[in-house]
């Protein structure tokens, strides 16, 4: 029997996927760093932090400057390394819910889920996100300024989000 279109539902699946996607890529970019630099990060999220490979030649990430901006609107002051801990990974996973969210929302919207959509998915989210946006909003250096490592380790690490977030969401879709 074929499943009911609903995007409601596949948003929902979507947004817990989506969360599920980031602490996967969290986890996948902790394993990396410590391969490539001998230690965990050093960043204020720690392992929690979705982009401790920015701050190798970088005094603070994008997640971290995105809360500290945030706090500066809504508070008026910067925020304690303590609150950046819990704000940082706060902003990451955010993020990674609410493009789980539009990605369940395209699934069902296609009625069905195509080989490699959470890959395509999460190379989308690379290209334009970390690739184009980030350094366009000063959240980063210009892209051209990174070692081919670097690009490497943020594109794989939106692979695993992506083929991350489509497999929980496909699960959890289908016991809504």
């Amino acid at each position: 029997m074929a499943r009911s279109v609903n995007v409601g539902k596949g948003m929902i699946a979507g947004f817990a996927a989506g969360l599920v996607g980031a602490w996967a890529m969290n986890q996948f970019q902790t394993v990396w760093t410590h391969a490539v630099d001998g230690h965990e990060s050093e960043s204020s999220g720690g392992r929690h932090d979705g982009r401790d490979w920015q701050e190798r030649g970088e005094d603070a990430n994008a997640t971290e400057l995105v809360a500290q901006r945030l706090a500066g609107t809504a508070l008026d002051r910067s925020l304690t390394r303590d609150e950046l801990s819990v704000a940082a990974p706060f902003v990451h996973y955010a993020f990674g819910a609410l493009m789980g969210a539009f990605f369940g929302g395209l699934v069902e919207r296609s009625n069905r889920v195509a080989p490699l959509t959470g890959a395509a998915w999460g190379t989308a989210l690379w290209a334009v996100a970390d690739e184009v946006a980030v350094p366009m909003l000063r959240l980063s250096r210009p892209t051209i300024e990174y070692p081919a490592e670097v690009h490497l380790q943020s594109f794989a690490s939106h692979l695993v989000y992506g083929i991350t977030t489509e497999i929980v969401q496909a699960g959890v879709r289908a016991v809504m």
